[in-house]
C-alpha cells in the first residue's frame, strides 16, 4: 500500500510540474494561480497544496534542477566558471552563466524569485556566498556590503525589463564583465 501511495504522489508531482512548466512558459508567471496549475495538471487543489504551499514553490521546484547544475559548475567545473581562474574572470563567468540561466528560464525565476522571495530561496544564498568569496579572494573591501549590489542586475524583474528594452544577453554579459573587473581589481 505504501509503495502505491508513493507512486501516485510521484505521478501527481510529475503532472503538476509539467502543467506548471507549460503555464509559466505561455503566460506571465506572476499571473499564474494555484487553481490554474491544479486545473492544467488535472489534480485537485488539495493534492497540489499538500506538496506546494504557493505558486512560487512550484516555480522553485522547476528551477531547482537548473540552478543545481550551475552550482555544481561553480564548485567543480572548469575555469573560469569553476575554481582555478582569478576572481575577476570567475565573477564575469558567473555573471555570464546567470544571464544564460535567466535568458533560458527567466519565466521560472520570475515565478519563484520576485521581490523579497528572491532573498529567501536557497539559490540566492549560494550565489551571494559565491560572490562574497570571490570578492574576499580579490581583496575587495567590505565584500558583504557589495555582494547584493553586484547581484541586483540579476534580479529577474531587472533582467526582463532590460530585455524588453532591446538589451541583448551579449550586451548584458559585456556590461557585467566590466563590473566584475571593477569590483575585483
Amino acid at each position: 500500500m505504501e509503495t502505491r501511495e508513493r507512486a501516485d504522489a510521484a505521478r501527481n508531482r510529475a503532472k503538476v510540474l509539467a502543467a506548471a512548466a507549460r503555464l509559466f512558459e505561455s503566460e506571465d508567471p506572476r499571473t499564474v494561480t494555484m487553481e490554474d496549475i491544479a486545473r492544467a495538471a488535472g489534480v485537485g487543489r488539495g493534492t497540489l497544496y499538500r506538496r506546494y504551499p504557493d505558486v512560487a514553490s512550484v516555480a522553485a521546484a522547476l528551477l531547482d534542477e537548473h540552478e543545481r547544475l550551475l552550482q555544481d559548475e561553480l564548485l567543480r567545473g572548469a575555469p573560469p566558471l569553476g575554481p582555478g581562474a582569478p576572481p575577476p574572470e570567475r565573477l564575469a563567468a558567473f555573471f555570464a552563466a546567470m544571464i544564460d540561466l535567466l535568458d533560458r528560464h527567466g519565466h521560472l525565476v520570475l515565478g519563484a524569485e520576485t521581490g523579497a522571495k528572491r532573498f529567501a530561496v536557497g539559490a540566492y544564498g549560494f550565489w551571494r556566498a559565491h560572490v562574497v568569496a570571490l570578492l574576499r579572494q580579490a581583496g575587495t573591501p567590505d565584500p558583504e556590503a557589495l555582494a547584493d549590489t553586484l547581484l541586483a542586475p540579476l534580479a529577474p524583474e531587472v533582467f526582463l525589463q532590460q530585455r524588453s528594452q532591446g538589451v541583448t544577453p551579449a550586451r548584458l554579459k559585456a556590461a557585467l564583465a566590466r563590473l566584475a573587473r571593477v569590483a575585483t581589481p
